[in-house]
């Protein structure tokens, strides 16, 4: 089993290594690619240090699986690369999530879809994959038909330059600028471009995928904040119901679901934080209450770590299911 890394140099390239050593992933060779800059470049990893080979040369080598954090315009330049040496490319940019010939897939909710045939598949976006955990057993039971969704998002989605700035702000130092206005005791009402809609990427991107994911007919609209937190995203979500629901069999069932923690104890300050998610693979979820101006609708908050499950660790979960098979 020869895995390689595409993208190991980067934020959550470096994550998806912790990952893959935490579950301790049946690989017997593993490749650490990145750019051409980095070719070269020395990493110790599990006590054994690796070379950073370009992606030339990581094609030449045809591993078995590729998990690939390098971007969109990488993604769609070398994953048919890959694909045509028969690796299994994982990819967690945005490049191939909605192709209408690729499968999006989040383990626990469709991850038996996956055939031998799929050679490029698409890891959901960091926001839309804690959603869709939360959403996908309450649409089984209840069938879920609206969805409002506000993001209070991290800055490690933007990647290591956002948190250099925020470090920068903190001790009053002039650098380099992630974003086009300060993150430091702001709250920055755009994540990724605007779109001619007014929505931006980030925002489409949780219509869109949940309804690839779960189900073309479910309504979704959202507001994606960047927030100065490194732990996690966290979201404010608001749902409507063709049935009407129970709070404790809503609370039940979510904390029967497996990659959900329950954490839903107000009396007791006890409701998810991007503190206590970060470095953890589970979405958290809590602060569950009936919306009163509606019938049928119900309110609750998510946190996950972006880094971990939001990225990382769904893509190593994707590359087991390919392992296995």
């Amino acid at each position: 089993m020869k895995v390689a890394v595409v993208g190991a140099t980067g934020m959550v390239g470096s994550v998806m290594l912790e990952v893959l050593a935490e579950q301790q992933f049946p690989y017997t060779e593993l490749l650490l690619v990145a750019s051409e800059n980095s070719v070269g470049k020395k990493l110790t990893y599990q006590g054994k240090e690796y070379a950073v080979i370009g992606l030339a040369a990581a094609v030449e080598a045809a591993p078995d699986i590729a998990i690939f954090s390098a971007g969109g315009d990488t993604s769609l330049e070398w994953a048919p690369r890959f694909a045509e040496k028969g690796t299994v490319v994982i990819d967690n940019s945005s490049a191939w999530r909605m192709d209408p010939t690729k499968k999006l897939i989040v383990p626990e909710i469709n991850g038996q879809l996956l055939t031998k045939d799929d050679l490029i598949i698409a890891n959901p976006n960091c926001s839309t994959i804690q959603l869709v955990m939360v959403l996908a057993p309450l649409h089984r039971k209840y069938g879920v038909k609206r969805v409002v969704v506000s993001t209070y998002q991290s800055i490690t989605g933007t990647g290591v330059k956002a948190v250099q700035q925020l470090e920068n702000e903190r001790a009053g130092i002039q650098g380099d600028m992630a974003y086009k206005y300060p993150i430091d005791k702001n709250c920055i009402p755009q994540c990724d471009v605007f779109l001619e809609n007014g929505y931006t990427k980030e925002e489409m991107k949780l219509t869109n995928e949940t309804k690839k994911i779960l189900d073309p007919n479910i309504n979704v609209t959202a507001t994606a904040v960047r927030v100065p937190v490194v732990g996690g995203h966290s979201e404010a979500v608001n749902i409507s119901f063709e049935n009407d629901f129970d709070l404790q069999e809503v609370r039940a069932l979510l904390s029967q679901t497996p990659g959900i923690t329950l954490q839903d104890d107000p009396a007791n300050y006890a409701y998810p934080m991007p503190r206590m998610a970060a470095g953890k693979d589970d979405v958290f979820v809590g602060r569950i209450r009936r919306d009163e101006s509606q019938a049928n609708t119900l309110n609750l908050w998510i946190v996950a770590d972006n880094l971990r499950k939001g990225a990382a660790t769904n893509a190593v979960q994707i590359a087991k299911i390919i392992a296995a098979r």
